[in-house]
């Protein structure tokens, strides 16, 4: 449906039957409600103080913040307007270009401005490091720093966060399975995929030379983020896997693996993107494994994500479906002091061609009654 369609969609609309009509009814109601416990509080007063007693009865309002992301090319006026309208608050946007060395400060500020005049934060960059870095190829030296060149620029923009990963290969899965009411969701069988057994030569790696790279990455990464200030956030492993996948070591795919980085490297900036799947995927219990890497301040974001199934056979699922319990992660989010941005991360999609947005609209208003439920 276009805008136009929607628009006279709205127009046709009984606002009545949806109860907005009583809205003034209902106020009066709550006023009345707040009178009766005024008078019982303020015993002895012949005339209570109904102004200082909606004071104390008004809910404080969350100040957490949900965000989402567009590819480079996607940061228009469209995506935006339907970013705002469906409750982000922060945007990031994801997989640019290759960083080089060079000012391109003026790019950040723009999307910035972009971003800012739909009444959102421009809050993060997302990128993968080129395979010079991870294997450490011929070329790696110029290749960090282009990476030292795009967190000063980002600094010098305002953009505060800088989110990675760091493997020898990326994502691995089998094939996607349907779920509820046809929607298809991300999968992986690990015994299927062990059928293909797929081998990368050119991307070989042991866990020794790997985890020696990611040092090497960190040491000259960190220390230009912090005159910078800004947030590196790195992501799991996907799958969290213990053995190579397809002939690369996996590093980070375990909570030691995380609590090693921060030794390793330590900065209040050298953080975690908590990504509740792939932590879910490595066999951890979610509330246990924040309050584990929380307590440490190690969280920066998290992707608020669901699944089913076991380490070696799961679907990405919707995000009120899968077996973690989603209220109960808020709660200890909240327990262990964390600030945000939550995010919406692989959610199902659909096989109709008007339905691009629906997955994300359903996980982004999902999470925000979370927030609401329990960030009061």
């Amino acid at each position: 449906m276009n805008a136009s369609e929607t628009q006279q969609s709205n127009q046709h609309i009984d606002y009545q039957m949806l109860g907005f009509a009583t809205v003034e009814r209902r106020q009066a109601e709550l006023s009345s409600q707040i009178q009766v416990g005024c008078s019982v509080l303020c015993i002895g007063s012949a005339q209570p103080n109904l102004r200082a007693c909606v004071r104390l009865y008004k809910p404080e309002i969350s100040t957490m913040t949900i965000q989402d992301h567009l590819a480079l090319e996607g940061i228009n006026n469209d995506n935006l307007s339907i970013f705002k309208a469906i409750g982000v608050d922060y945007v990031a946007v994801m997989h640019p270009p290759p960083p080089k060395p060079g000012d391109q400060a003026d790019i950040w500020r723009d999307i910035r401005k972009k971003v800012e005049s739909h009444g959102m934060k421009f809050n993060n960059v997302g990128l993968r490091p080129a395979k010079e870095i991870t294997l450490g190829k011929p070329g790696r030296d110029e290749h960090i720093e282009g990476w030292c060149t795009l967190i000063r620029n980002m600094g010098q923009a305002g953009v505060p966060t800088l989110c990675y990963n760091f493997r020898g290969i990326g994502n691995f899965r089998t094939a996607r399975t349907i779920g509820r009411g046809g929607a298809s969701y991300s999968t992986f069988d690990y015994d299927e995929f062990m059928k293909e057994s797929p081998d990368y030569p050119d991307h070989h790696i042991s866990e020794e030379k790997l985890r020696a790279n990611l040092k090497h990455f960190l040491e000259q990464i960190v220390p230009v983020a912090e005159e910078a200030d800004v947030q590196l956030t790195m992501h799991p492993d996907d799958p969290p896997r213990p053995e190579p996948l397809g002939g690369a070591a996996r590093i980070l795919s375990t909570l030691d693996d995380f609590e090693r980085m921060f030794r390793e490297v330590p900065s209040h900036l050298n953080t975690m993107l908590f990504c509740q799947g792939c932590v879910r995927e490595m066999g951890e219990d979610v509330p246990t494994a924040i309050r584990r890497i929380g307590a440490q301040n190690k969280i920066a974001a998290v992707h608020f994500r669901n699944l089913r199934g076991t380490p070696d056979k799961f679907q990405e699922v919707f995000v009120d479906e899968g077996d973690v319990d989603m209220y109960q992660a808020m709660q200890t989010y909240r327990e262990v002091g964390f600030e945000g941005p939550f995010m919406m991360d692989h959610t199902p999609s659909f096989p109709q061609e008007n339905a691009q947005w629906a997955g994300r609209a359903f996980a982004v208003g999902y999470i925000r009654s979370m927030i609401q439920a329990v960030y009061r």
